[in-house]
């Protein structure tokens, strides 16, 4: 084989490796946190667990499901700890996404244990992640599908769906990371005040938890430690997101929510 042809075969592999690094991502697994307590949401949760709490007429759990069957994800995995048999009744007979239940009833293992436990359900490629009790209205395009088409595994072990704070409807807090023009993220600092909130969905890479801790831990954990790696990225949020954190504010997000389908 001449120098010349050589070349070409090594540029267009070259060319084609990085093509595949472009290609983009598209999550059909996704793991749903709706293990915790909702204590903020009594005396709404004292009978029924957060996810099931009802806005515009269909339960927290429910909205975020059907926009992942939307993203065209097949497979959700669904923690449980309070409460579990509601969530388990309530989900058994659904098909898209089909749920798988991992079940933390007899375990307290917080947000990063639980993806840990569910990795095995998840394979080895990228997910969806998802808070159970999240909900946004999507702008002109689904957000989720706009996650799928930013994350890129060369550069990003997370990409986090972020909501402007000012313009989201129920928040008031100090905001959770100012983001670079490239959606590079930096984590607020004490006392300081930051424009973007984490808006509850998220895509992950597996390997970013190889070596995560056993047992309980928060996935904050994971999110510092790809900070500290510049490997932690957001994408901004085209919409609006609600922060529906306590019984006051189910009302705020149903008026935005009857609002944007009227």
């Amino acid at each position: 084989m001449c120098l010349s042809n050589r070349r070409d075969m090594i540029g267009a592999k070259r060319t084609m490796t990085e093509n595949i690094r472009k290609m983009p991502v598209t999550p059909h697994k996704a793991m749903v946190l709706a293990a915790g307590l909702g204590v903020r949401m009594r005396p709404l949760t004292d009978t029924m667990p957060k996810p099931l709490v009802s806005v515009a007429g269909q339960p927290l759990l429910d909205h975020v499901l059907d926009k992942l069957a939307g993203a065209g994800v097949s497979e959700a995995v669904v923690n449980v700890h309070y409460l579990p048999d509601q969530i388990i009744d309530h989900v058994k007979t659904r098909s898209r996404p089909r749920v798988i239940i991992s079940d933390e009833r007899d375990q307290v293992l917080g947000t990063g244990g639980a993806v840990v436990k569910a990795l095995p359900l998840l394979g080895e490629a990228p997910f969806f992640h998802l808070n159970a009790d999240t909900m946004w209205i999507d702008g002109v395009r689904s957000n989720l599908a706009r996650l799928a088409e930013t994350f890129d595994p060369a550069r990003m072990d997370i990409l986090l769906l972020m909501a402007p704070t000012a313009s989201s409807i129920g928040y008031s807090g100090r905001g959770d990371y100012s983001m670079l023009p490239d959606g590079a993220l930096r984590k607020r600092r004490e006392n300081q005040v930051v424009p973007f909130v984490y808006a509850g969905a998220a895509i992950m890479s597996p390997a970013l938890f190889a070596d995560a801790p056993a047992g309980e831990f928060s996935l904050t954990k994971m999110f510092d430690r790809a900070n500290d790696q510049e490997r932690l990225f957001g994408l901004r949020l085209d919409g609006v997101w609600m922060h529906v954190g306590t019984p006051d504010a189910i009302l705020a997000a149903e008026e935005a929510f009857l609002e944007s389908v009227a």
